[in-house]
């Protein structure tokens, strides 16, 4: 009798854990370096990104994936030289530029606690990025200066990029409250093109990496395994060590460079970044921080930007 009753209760229980997963997740990040309060306009200086997100039946999956997702993902990327309001083209330490794009990506989460993440965009840089129409839009609704300068920003050109990102746990400690792990990705096409690799580190209330906000992995259809929590509560830090083989936005077009403004590029350039995560099985909120070493062959100077993201989950 107790034998049944302890079942029941392990039961309901887990129709309770599994019944609150989600298959669907919609959301955005936005990036900007004005969310560091730091006054300051320059480089990578706007990016917002909408992204939707699905996972597969879990129970179809050969063993040893936990988890199969996709994703539909649009953007764009604004960058300015020292500020939005530069006439003078002798004084940019780095081109104006934008970057549009629309893609898709394929997610593997395996059961050992690694990822393999590949995805592919179609887009655009030059006017055609609306980057200018953008920022003004932006300009003018907060109130900011007068934009000058766009008149010398890389011209059009259609891009096709690819990218593959790998991610796995090192160690994580017994009571699961910290953990290390690895994370490397490569570039190639005609926007960008280069490598890097990090450590990620995470502490307090986290999840496997293939149930993770951090991952984009909280949705699930049918999961195999059960979280370690139902909400996430963590903070985050991740250096990172980046090979820089080519960049559209800083050195105009792969093909045909007839950009008004380009420069060549640091190929070692060092990144940290540190961020918060609270992610219920509904909601995830991050705010991150990224410091960045000096990108450009220029007067341009190291960069910092403020980077937040909010997504639903839904069926």
């Amino acid at each position: 009798m107790k034998q049944l009753i302890l079942s029941l209760i392990i039961s309901i229980f887990s129709i309770n854990v599994y019944s609150q997963t989600y298959k669907n997740e919609f959301g955005f990040r936005s990036d900007n370096d004005s969310y560091l309060a730091q006054g300051s306009d320059r480089y990578y200086t706007n990016g917002l990104f909408i992204h939707f997100r699905r996972a597969v039946n879990q129970q179809s999956l050969k063993e040893g994936i936990e988890k199969k997702t996709y994703e539909i993902t649009a953007g764009q990327e604004i960058y300015n030289p020292y500020s939005g309001s530069a006439p003078d083209p002798a004084r940019h330490d780095r081109p104006f530029a934008g970057y549009l794009y629309a893609g898709g990506a394929l997610n593997w989460f395996y059961t050992n606690e690694s990822i393999l993440k590949t995805s592919v965009e179609l887009g655009t840089t030059g006017p055609n990025s609306l980057a200018e129409d953008g920022q003004e839009l932006l300009h003018n609704t907060v109130g900011f200066y007068t934009l000058e300068g766009w008149d010398y920003q890389i011209r059009n050109a259609v891009t096709v990029n690819i990218s593959a990102q790998y991610t796995r746990l090192l160690t994580r400690s017994a009571n699961n409250s910290t953990d290390f792990s690895f994370e490397g990705y490569a570039n190639a096409g005609t926007t960008f093109n280069g490598a890097g690799a990090g450590i990620l580190f995470r502490a307090g209330g986290i999840n496997q990496l293939f149930n993770s906000a951090y991952t984009d992995a909280v949705i699930g259809n049918n999961p195999k395994t059960k979280a370690l929590v139902k909400r996430e509560v963590f903070f985050y830090a991740k250096p990172q060590l980046n090979f820089v083989a080519y960049d559209a936005t800083i050195q105009g077009s792969l093909f045909n460079n007839n950009d008004p403004v380009t420069f060549g590029v640091k190929p070692i350039v060092f990144a940290q970044q540190i961020g918060f995560n609270y992610s219920s099985q509904r909601f995830t909120f991050d705010f991150g921080m990224i410091f960045k070493t000096k990108e450009v062959k220029s007067a341009a100077k190291a960069h910092q930007y403020g980077s937040i993201s909010m997504f639903y989950r839904f069926n």
